[in-house]
This record gives structure tokens, C-alpha cells and sequence, in this order.
């Protein structure tokens, strides 16, 4: 078997992020009071994150300022007087509870770790993640969580993935595997440790940009066979 350590990306590889997104959000909203549609502000919000984590993997916005910021402009955006602060610390606290899993993610996981190593690389909040492995049923199989939030750096930088693969019993570039949804994070990541990569395309997206997996599956049980476990 040429792999033996695999890198898994959480949100929207392993997890279910858009359910659980929606859900801690419209929690938080619920738990603050707030007489709005929960679908026009959510919608807004998705809007203003995405553009905001766009910024923090480019190193132009920090961690802590895309927390409450995303918050604070969603709400000034339609007037509500709710504590940025506090939404954010309701939201992270509902994501850590709520898990929804991509089909077959504790099945692959399980077979992956008996053959190799599985380790999580995360561009998401070190906290949050932890807890989310352990509801989801997957630390069983789960070696190691490697954040962006405790490296200081993110994907795509190669640092998190040094990051990554200290934390691994065993590396070298040539067995290690990272699986991912986004080519412009995971991939690209992948591309720049020189290590080999899958990308997770259930949508069967088109890929228009210059960055090429080495793989390409749109269900998770295809990387078994891949891989040869």
C-alpha cells in the first residue's frame, strides 16, 4: 500500500458543515431574541464569512477579528442590537453539538486507520473541531487534530501541514494523502507540501483553475479502494 498517513480536511469532507452551519445559527438567533427571518439574516451572513475567511487564509484578517466580525456585520446589516461577542461564543457552542457526518465518513475513517494513520488538518477553531470528533464517534480512529488555530498558519501554507505531520508516528511525503473539498485550500495545500492529494467533489464541480489533485472521488467510500485499504 503506498499510503500510509491520511490527512483528512473536516467541513464538508468528514462533516456535514452547510447542516450544521444553519442550524448553530438559527439556534443563536433563537437564544438571542431576535424577531428576524432566520433565512435573510443567515443568507447574509454566509455571504459576509465566506468573504471573511477568504481574507484570514489569505493572513489579511485575524482569527479573532473574523469571530466577531462576521456577527457584527450581519447584524448591522439588518439592525439587530445583538451582542457580536456572545453570538459568536452561542454559534461555536451549537457547532460543537451539533454533528451532521458526510455518508460513509466513520466507515472510511475506520477502515483508513487500520491500515495507516488518520489525522485531521482544519482551517476551523481548535476547540470546536476537538468536540465535533469526539460527538461524530470518529476519535476512535482519529490520531491527531492539527488546527490552523494552534499552528498560526493555514491552509494552503505548507507551515500547518509541517504542523500536521509532527504530530504523525510516521512521515514522508511520498505515503501521505490529503483529502479535502477545496482545491484552493486543501489541494493547493497538498501541491505545496508536495505531498499527494484527493479532492472530495460531490458535486462533480468543475475544476477551471491551474491546481490538480492527484485524485478526484465524489463519494468517500471510493478513496478505499483508492488507496488499496
Amino acid at each position: 500500500m503506498k499510503y500510509r498517513l491520511y490527512l483528512f480536511d473536516l467541513d464538508d469532507t468528514l462533516f456535514d458543515f452547510s447542516a450544521s452551519n444553519a442550524w448553530s445559527f438559527k439556534q443563536m438567533l433563537h437564544t438571542s431574541g431576535a424577531a428576524v427571518s432566520a433565512d435573510s439574516v443567515f443568507a447574509d451572513f454566509l455571504s459576509i464569512d465566506s468573504g471573511l475567511w477568504k481574507q484570514f487564509e489569505q493572513g489579511l484578517v485575524s482569527r479573532d477579528q473574523l469571530k466577531v466580525e462576521r456577527f457584527a456585520r450581519t447584524f448591522a446589516k439588518h439592525g439587530l442590537t445583538i451582542d457580536a461577542e456572545e453570538a459568536n461564543h452561542l454559534y461555536l457552542q451549537g457547532l460543537g453539538e451539533h454533528v451532521a457526518l458526510i455518508d460513509g465518513a466513520v466507515e472510511v475513517c475506520k477502515a483508513l486507520a487500520a491500515v495507516g494513520e488518520v489525522g485531521v488538518i482544519t482551517n476551523g477553531f481548535e476547540q470546536v473541531q476537538r468536540q465535533r470528533v469526539l460527538n461524530a464517534g470518529l476519535q476512535p480512529y482519529v490520531s491527531f487534530i492539527a488546527s490552523s488555530e494552534a499552528c498560526g498558519y493555514a491552509k494552503p501554507d505548507a507551515r500547518l501541514f509541517a504542523f500536521a505531520v509532527d504530530k504523525a508516528k510516521a512521515f514522508s511525503n511520498d505515503s501521505t494523502l490529503i483529502i479535502g473539498d477545496r482545491l484552493e485550500a486543501d489541494i493547493l495545500g497538498g501541491n505545496n507540501f508536495a505531498i499527494s492529494s484527493c479532492w472530495f467533489n460531490p458535486s462533480i464541480a468543475q475544476n477551471t483553475s491551474a491546481i490538480q489533485p492527484t485524485y478526484e472521488i465524489t463519494h468517500l467510500t471510493e478513496l478505499v479502494a483508492l488507496v488499496g485499504a
